[in-house]
């Protein structure tokens, strides 16, 4: 009999991460590949396999520690001494921050003295679709890769949709892509292979070694698709993709019931509990309004059951919540735009050399910037504790586009550093993706404040509702002309109307009405501008 120290393996990039689950106790026999914790970084939670059969003969780290490769863990009491001195430790199996759930799956692994040759540990990994949590088909929506590609450790490779949600799948490893084995359209699940990578600085081992399963979402030592705390614990048994969702959402993760394994929290979870808390009946602790009862219309006449898209729910749980946990002033105000629109005017010719549609959008967007450069408490979002704000340095503004699936908003960035005839092609290529359901994360994320505009449509006005964590957002209505009594006299001017809603928790209304006067000011002689 033997004691061996097992230290944490190689875990790649990351410098330190999290202990968030023993999975072993002292006493406790334990097998090769077993299970003996749950360590998790800021993109993934990974558990970390016994390289040898043994007892636990003591744990050397406690939940909440933070360790890096090579930490040590836990001693193992062994049997066999010259086989655990052979014995490398296994590579932990990482899964993907992404993944919505996961269940525990088979895989056979190589006996411990099959040795691995130098050309096996260089070929290349079939890469497969991890655990969807349930066996319907996917469909393939977007392929982030290509072959030659080179990909680190959980960069997307390619983006799945189901009725329910879309999500990335990572690389389970950096590497290199040899071949893509799906495109855009293809109905995929659980297990299916997709793509061959050939990892990034594999080199042979001389002496035998367990071969552990790939390091893939569906890994045998990842039984659970987001490694999490146990719910006796202090911290909410949640993964990194369900903490960000409820941070997105403003969900508090001690008050939602899991019903993962474990009583882990799944983001089913999440949206599930903000469904609850819209529809909570009035007088409960959890809202204040009653819930709307169904009707069975047929009974009226002949109806149809339109499902809404994910789209579209989505946006109904984010503006509930944002206009029940927001209270909002609304500034009405009117711009003087003749001037503008003529010098948009005599710009056509211009603007057809280069390629561009100028419309009113680029010229509203450099205005906003100034503004919020002008008024930076807009340019700021609420801490939850309301103790204080987080004042941005950058000006990134989003513009809402209506697209047959539902309204979304990308963003753009540095919009003050930025002249008119960029912001023009920037928002013109972002509204034309938003319209072919080609925008990524990224392009919808960041935003400091938010323009929404009817354009054409018509209308005196509207009220758009704040899009938090962003503490205001401008509504824009459809250009009229005017009488408007200058020198004595009425003309005729193109009057712009606006609506600036804003949080009154983080700003006043002094300010909403000096913020709303100087935007006024600036599309009223875009001189301004250039001061």
């Amino acid at each position: 009999m033997a004691i061996e120290t097992i230290k944490v393996p190689d875990i790649g990039d990351a410098k330190e991460v999290e202990v968030i689950e023993l999975l072993v106790s002292v006493g406790q026999s334990v097998a090769e590949n077993d299970s003996l914790l749950v360590l998790e970084s800021d993109k993934a939670a990974m558990e970390i396999p016994a390289p040898m059969a043994g007892v636990v003969k003591s744990i050397l780290v406690n939940l909440g520690d933070q360790v890096t490769t090579g930490s040590e863990m836990l001693t193992l009491e062994i049997a066999d001494v010259t086989a655990a001195a052979k014995a490398l430790p296994a590579k932990p199996a990482t899964v993907a921050a992404a993944q919505p759930a996961a269940k525990a799956a088979e895989k056979s692994i190589a006996p411990a003295s099959a040795p691995a040759p130098a050309a096996q540990a260089a070929a290349a990994q079939t890469i497969a679709v991890p655990d969807l949590g349930t066996d319907d088909e996917v469909e393939v929506i977007e392929v982030h890769v290509q072959a030659g590609d080179k990909v680190a450790l959980e960069d997307a490779l390619l983006t799945l949709e189901s009725d329910k949600a879309a999500m990335d799948v990572p690389a389970p490893q950096a590497g290199t892509i040899e071949s893509i084995l799906v495109k855009v359209g293809d109905k995929v699940k659980t297990g299916t292979p997709f793509a061959k990578l050939i990892g990034a600085g594999t080199t042979a081992s001389a002496a035998p070694a367990p071969v552990a399963a790939p390091a893939t979402a569906a890994s045998v030592n990842a039984p659970a698709a987001t490694a999490m705390v146990p719910k006796n614990s202090v911290r909410p048994y949640a993964g990194p993709a369900v903490r960000k969702l409820a941070r997105e959402l403003g969900v508090t993760l001690g008050e939602v019931k899991g019903t993962g394994a474990k009583s882990r929290i799944l983001k089913e979870d999440i949206h599930e509990f903000v469904r609850a808390r819209i529809n909570a009946p009035a007088g409960s602790n959890t809202a204040t309004i009653a819930a709307i009862p169904d009707i069975d219309f047929s009974q009226f006449g002949d109806i149809e059951q339109v499902p809404r898209s994910k789209l579209q729910r989505l946006t109904a749980i984010n503006m509930h919540r944002s206009w029940t946990a927001v209270p909002q002033v609304a500034q009405f105000n009117e711009a003087d735009v003749t001037d503008l629109e003529e010098f948009r005017e005599s710009l056509k010719l211009e603007a057809e050399r280069r390629g561009t549609k100028l419309t009113f959008m680029p010229f509203l967007l450099k205005a906003c910037a100034r503004t919020l450069r002008e008024y930076p408490q807009f340019n700021v979002s609420l801490h939850s504790s309301g103790d204080y704000v987080i004042q941005k340095k950058y000006v990134h503004i989003g513009v809402a586009v209506a697209t047959e699936a539902g309204l979304v908003v990308p963003v753009i960035r540095n919009v003050d550093q930025k002249s008119i005839w960029q912001l023009g092609d920037e928002a013109a290529e972002l509204a034309d993706k938003a319209k072919q359901r080609k925008l990524k994360p990224e392009d919808m994320q960041g935003a400091c404040f938010t323009i929404s505009s009817l354009g054409a449509i018509g209308g005196t006005g509207f009220i758009p509702i704040v899009n938090a964590p962003e503490v205001a957002i401008l509504g824009v209505g459809k250009t009229q002309i005017k009488p408007v009594y200058i020198d004595g006299q009425f003309v005729p001017r193109k009057m712009l109307p606006f609506t600036l809603s804003y949080d009154h928790k983080a700003v006043n209304g002094v300010d909403g009405g000096l913020f709303a006067t100087y935007l006024a000011k600036l599309l009223a002689d875009i001189r301004h501008l250039a001061l």
